[in-house]
């Protein structure tokens, strides 16, 4: 009987152990976290659309007094392209940042119009404004609402190459070419495709101030034409960070 008794707590005792080496705990699964970081230096394209709704005022004079003054409004719009460079600084959840870049444009506007008097001597002007070229240095401030997507304003310097073509009084020419200079400002949203390549949608406001000059003078009449230019600009871009 005790012979009996002993072999069934040895089978009890060796059933006990091999269930027990039978329970295999499965390893818990870690997800590796998200380790992008803005900081750093990047290069890119862009290309969009620039365009706005310009003012030319005209004012003369005869022997220095005032005589007449008009303006006239001209809506130049256009294609934008061109590169950008920069670098960022990541702190948590903010990114501080520099970005410069410089484009073409087309925008331009020629039409046939002038002040009123030269329509009430029957007369004509042609009008012909340009913003040759466009550039913008700009500090930029990013929110991070997640690790690879960033919302951002943005505020600097603009720059560019503007010109205002004058015809009228019988074929009279002038002209004007410079470069100005003004401010920018905008925002926007940029995302990181992975740990190289980022995309971005951006709005801004170049104001590149305006030019005056003379577009006739005749025995002591004068007149001057001073353009005004600024753009909207609505552009996409991609960047490759080093």
């Amino acid at each position: 009987m005790k012979i009996i008794l002993a072999s069934i707590a040895f089978a009890l005792t060796a059933t006990s152990a091999y269930a027990a080496d039978a329970i295999v705990e499965e390893p818990v699964a870690v997800i590796a976290p998200d380790t992008f970081s803005w900081t750093g230096g990047y290069i890119g394209i862009n290309a969009g659309y620039a365009g706005g709704k310009l003012k030319t005022n005209f004012n003369s004079d005869y022997s220095g007094q005032y005589f007449q003054s008009d303006s006239v409004s001209q809506k130049l719009n256009g294609f934008i392209g061109g590169v950008q460079a920069g670098y960022n600084w990541q702190y948590n959840q903010l990114v501080l940042g520099l970005e410069t870049d410089i484009q073409g444009t087309s925008m331009k506007k020629n039409s046939r119009t002038g002040p009123y008097w030269l329509t009430e001597a029957n007369n004509y002007a042609d009008l012909e404004k340009k913003i040759t070229w466009l550039g913008t240095t700009r500090a930029r401030i990013g929110y991070l609402p997640t690790e690879r997507l960033l919302a951002y304003v943005t505020a600097g310097v603009a720059y560019g190459g503007v010109e205002t073509n004058v015809v009228q009084y019988s074929a009279t020419d002038s002209s004007t070419s410079k470069t100005k200079f003004g401010y920018a400002i905008g925002a926007g949203l940029e995302y990181a495709l992975n740990d190289n390549w980022t995309v971005k949608g951006e709005y801004l406001f170049a104001d590149l101030g305006s030019t005056k000059h003379k577009v006739y003078e005749y025995t002591g009449f004068e007149e001057f034409a001073k353009s005004k230019f600024h753009a909207n600009i609505i552009r996409v871009g991609l960047n490759y960070k080093f």
